[in-house]
């Protein structure tokens, strides 16, 4: 693997062959397991994973080359989404837009339904979708939480609106279940294209994106419930070598209490923050990470357009 110019990179030969390339949303509510799902299926951890609600806040391009049994290639472009959710606040509508664009771009969608779920999400999902028209595939997700009797029971529930979706697959990360039919299936569905993108790149986030990204997963798995989601991350600067990235980086909160708690006693609770972001933003980028971090506090950022702007949430 490389970094090249910002975008991450995985080495791989293509030959010219017919092709076919498309743009897959990947959508369901919050906690459905989208994130998972897909750095399992581009096998790198790119997308961020927290087992709190709403962690996803903006689109992430996922690309996936995908070769069929008669050596056909398909450049599939998956879009990682915010959880489908209502709620009135800026951040809620922002992260909404988010969703409704990603199902207004795409050739096909990817409806993650759990297992457990009843069908009133994918009802919601009909309801919010169908005047855009576009084909979708729903996916059976955590199958490893129930019995092989429910999945049964469960793809019986689902035959009364086979007519509006073009599969339902019963999938699985734990188990490793479901991969090779998904890709199979969103591979018939897209458009004859040439590939939209560099064939080695594995997603259009730049470095940047990424690393904050990571910080924020972080301050996710190492905070009390009230400060993730009035908190964000800037990366203010990166300076990198073959060996070394280092990273200065600023999380922001919105009221002081915030800031004392992710400081902690002694400066132990960012601490805990930078270490994990630290550890997993080596792993993505093999090699070493300094990373510079501190608390800034913007009083009610997430409540006003001009905080959320000034923090890349354009609305």
């Amino acid at each position: 693997m490389k970094i090249k110019q910002g975008i991450y990179y995985k080495m791989k030969n293509y030959e010219d062959v017919e092709t076919k390339a498309g743009f897959v949303a990947v959508v369901g509510r919050p906690n459905a397991g989208k994130s998972t799902l897909l750095n399992h299926v581009v096998g790198e951890k790119l997308a961020m994973v927290s087992k709190k609600a709403q962690a996803t806040r903006k689109r992430m391009n996922i690309i996936v080359m995908y070769e069929d049994m008669y050596g056909k290639e398909s450049q599939i472009i998956f879009v990682d989404t915010p959880g489908i959710h209502q709620k009135e606040k800026l951040l809620n509508k922002f992260m909404m837009d988010e969703v409704l664009k990603a199902i207004g771009d795409a050739d096909l969608i990817v409806f993650l339904a759990p297992i457990t779920d009843k069908l009133t999400e994918y009802e919601k999902f009909l309801a919010m979708s169908e005047r855009k028209n576009t084909k979708h595939i729903v996916l059976l997700t955590k199958m490893d939480h129930v019995k092989q009797g429910d999945v049964l029971k469960k793809l019986g529930e689902y035959q009364k609106y086979q007519d509006r979706f073009e599969a339902i697959i019963p999938f699985s990360v734990n188990k490793k279940v479901g991969k090779a039919g998904l890709l199979s299936e969103i591979a018939k569905h897209l458009p004859q294209s040439p590939f939209l993108f560099d064939t080695e790149i594995l997603t259009t986030d730049n470095i940047r994106d990424i690393y904050k990204e990571l910080i924020r997963e972080s301050i996710f798995e190492n905070l009390s419930d009230e400060i993730p989601y009035e908190s964000d991350v800037t990366i203010e600067k990166i300076d990198e070598t073959d060996v070394l990235d280092t990273v200065y980086a600023t999380i922001v909160v919105e009221k002081e209490t915030q800031k004392g708690m992710i400081v902690g006693q002694k400066g132990e609770g960012i601490k805990r923050v930078g270490k994990l972001a630290r550890k997993q933003m080596e792993i993505f980028a093999d090699k070493r990470i300094f990373l510079d971090l501190h608390v800034s506090v913007k009083k009610g950022w997430s409540k006003n357009k001009d905080g959320l702007e000034e923090l890349g949430y354009i609305i």
